[in-house]
């Protein structure tokens, strides 16, 4: 049993690295940050600071997740505050279709699955400077099981 966990667990950092080196010049910002416990408690938030040097191009914002099968249900739903460099708070509500109808995961990975969603597409920032994106669950549970990283991607769009 702890032998196919040392080896689930050298896959997972195998493909974590592919993704880590995997980054083109067009990405701005790449990072993950891992849920406590693998447990996302209803007044946990997650912080991504990340600056954009130039507001000119289109920018696509996408949102990642890590769950693995202990994730109770077939969706996941984020609220999502930006605070732009001048102070202006824009806030989204973002649902995430982890699986099917069936139940199947629709992730890639085997025993963590990880997908992406688009938060915004060829979005314009409106100035330069330091952005912050906050994310907390917008779930009914006090205690969410299964989500294991939360992830924030930002790209030039092509």
């Amino acid at each position: 049993m702890i032998k196919h966990l040392l080896n689930s667990r050298i896959i997972q950092l195998f493909i974590v690295s592919c993704f880590c080196f995997s980054c083109g010049k067009d990405t701005v910002y790449n990072q993950f940050q891992p849920i406590q416990d693998k447990a996302w408690k209803k007044q946990s938030e997650y912080y991504f600071k990340f600056e954009i040097k130039d507001h000119t191009p289109p920018y696509h914002i996408k949102i990642q997740i890590r769950n693995n099968d202990m994730y109770p249900y077939q969706n996941l739903w984020l609220l999502c505050k930006e605070e732009q460099p001048d102070g202006m708070v824009l806030k989204d509500t973002l649902e995430c279709m982890l699986a099917d109808d069936f139940g199947k995961w629709i992730g890639n990975g085997i025993t963590l699955y990880q997908s992406e969603f688009s938060l915004r597409t060829d979005y314009h920032f409106p100035d330069t400077g330091t952005y912050t994106l906050n994310i907390r669950h917008g779930m009914r549970d006090d205690v969410l099981k299964g989500i294991e990283d939360i992830g924030l991607f930002i790209e030039k769009a092509k």
